[in-house]
């Protein structure tokens, strides 16, 4: 029995004690949930004092940046310029899509997992050993936020570019005392549970990352949201500036790294973050722009190369045969709020024309049939022209409103005449109190869909709807259609529910076998985990 114990804990691996590790810190309580006792605030600097971080921290010239909306954009391309104007960068984002790692960035490269290994235990052991009743062991993102401060101190970075976890007053980055310069990207409305439900509340809170006297930026802004702004900064003595959208002629005719539209608004908060930075450290060389003709290269070169999983990120299925990888597409984005969710629609409608253009480039029809209401293209190996499809993947956080997340992708995808011809709602693999690919949930018939019937009934009454299916019809709307593939628990005439991801994924390869002559074009939305679940399938 002993030797049977041995040789299971001989199994996993060091990896895997530090993932079960920071498993152990995931509370699973609802993070709005005040009566949480290591929710106070003040406990972070005790933390610090543990870890000796006092005065490292200090020395740290930090961006800190929060906000609704591309405060992740924002932050890798502040990254990426930096980096090559030859600066040693730290960044830390969240949340990770596939590994952990991702969230604590060195020269725009995850840490490696030796260093991972040795900081990690190195915070763990300190905190476990002088932590008690009073000041209990830090929550995960607290612990997180630490270790990055460690990563960050330990391996001597130039610049720490912190991107806000949530919110920004009470967010456990913000026991920075003195960054060199704060961003505020797009606010909208999100995590209301939390931060409060008016636009001017949510402001307030963001702009608890305000510092006495540290300059701070902000891109346009609702103008509730603008004037609880400006009170703050004016209270704190600090210097907003409000900042176009990057005018595309700076960039000398290259594309930015970050696809869609709103990425310069990002790109021009990246820029105002970075040059300030390099002004207030004395790096005036670089800092010396010319905004009326074009950035410096550097500039340039690291808006080109940023790159950020899972926003606006198309992944052929690699379990396809190769010679026919094109026919099932998977178009990720995270967008889980209404405006985000908007953007996203508008990226995926633009990005699958853009793509059925290029494809006809180099096709002369034969005559001058069109098709109205369809997408013709040419699979990746230009032998034959196929319809496509669009297949929607979606699921979100039950304290989201998919009436108000739904009707926003709908009619911003019908716009651009692009429709759905099925919906499939799934819940996410990762389990919320679990970190590592070791803790997906089973796939048992048992799990809890009661959210996502609540979705697709949603789904149903907006789809007959719009095809103009009257009020009294709407209680057949989610009426069962007999699914042949007994894959689905619940098939309807616009969606389909699954009871995981695996499943719906083998649903739509099968689906793919099956008709040859379709391109499926499927965009994920609706929770940045469901697209870092499909990251991982997508690949294997």
């Amino acid at each position: 029995m002993d030797q049977a114990k041995g040789s299971q804990k001989a199994s996993v691996t060091p990896y895997e004690e530090v993932l079960d590790a920071l498993s152990s810190l995931i509370t699973k309580r609802s993070r709005a949930d005040p009566s949480i006792k290591g929710d106070r605030f003040d406990l972070l600097f005790d933390y610090i004092k543990i870890l000796d971080l006092e005065e490292p921290i200090s020395k740290l010239k930090i961006i800190h940046v929060a906000g609704t909306k591309g405060k992740g954009s924002t932050c890798t391309f502040t990254e990426a310029i930096l980096r090559n104007c030859g600066f040693h960068t730290g960044l830390f984002t969240s949340p990770h899509l596939i590994d952990i790692r991702e969230r604590f960035r060195l020269d725009g490269v995850d840490i490696c997992e030796e260093k991972f290994l040795a900081y990690f235990w190195w915070c763990f052991d300190r905190l476990k050993e002088n932590t008690n009743d009073d000041v209990p062991m830090p929550t995960f993102f607290r612990f997180i936020t630490l270790l990055a401060f460690k990563i960050f101190t330990a391996e001597q970075v130039d610049v720490a570019i912190l991107e806000v976890g949530l919110g920004g007053r009470f967010d456990s980055t913000n026991v920075v005392q003195a960054p060199i310069v704060c961003g505020i990207s797009s606010l909208g409305y999100d995590h209301m549970e939390i931060l409060g439900n008016t636009i001017g509340e949510i402001a307030g809170e963001k702009a608890g990352i305000f510092k006495h006297g540290v300059p701070a930026f902000t891109v346009s802004q609702p103008d509730e949201a603008m004037r609880v702004l400006e009170e703050k900064a004016s209270q704190l003595d600090v210097h907003l500036q409000v900042v176009p959208p990057l005018d595309a002629n700076l960039l000398n005719g290259i594309k930015l790294g970050l696809e869609g539209e709103h990425q310069y608004l990002n790109a021009g908060l990246a820029v105002a973050l970075c040059s300030t930075w390099l002004q207030r450290t004395g790096h005036l060389e670089v800092a010396n722009l010319q905004q009326n003709s074009s950035l410096p290269e550097q500039f340039i070169k690291g808006l080109a190369t940023a790159s950020l999983q899972g926003r606006a990120q198309i992944v052929p299925d690699q379990h396809i045969d190769i010679e026919r990888s094109g026919d099932l597409v998977f178009y990720l984005d995270g967008a889980h709020s209404p405006e985000s969710m908007e953007v996203c629609a508008r990226w995926f409608s633009l990005a699958i024309k853009e793509d059925s253009q290029q494809q006809t480039l180099n096709y002369q029809p034969q005559d001058d049939t069109r098709s109205s209401n369809k997408l013709i293209q040419r699979d990746s190996g230009g032998r034959s022209w196929k319809n496509s499809t669009q297949i929607l993947l979606f699921n979100c956080m039950s304290v989201r409103d998919p009436q108000i997340l739904l009707p926003r992708l709908l009619k911003t995808c019908a716009s651009h005449g692009v429709h759905f011809k099925k919906a499939l709602l799934v819940p996410n693999i990762s389990v919320y109190h679990k970190v590592g690919s070791h803790a997906l949930s089973s796939t048992d018939s048992q799990v809890d869909l009661s959210w996502q019937f609540t979705i697709q009934r949603v789904w149903e009454t907006l789809v007959q709807g719009n095809k103009g299916v009257d009020a009294q019809s709407m209680d057949a709307v989610c009426e069962e259609v007999k699914d042949d593939t007994e894959l689905c628990v619940k098939n309807c005439a616009n969606s389909a529910v699954f009871s995981s991801l695996p499943i719906a994924i083998k649903w739509l390869r099968d689906y793919v076998q099956q008709n040859q002559s379709i391109r499926f074009q499927v965009l994920v939305t609706g929770s940045i985990h469901l697209v870092g679940d499909v990251l991982k399938l997508a690949k294997k």
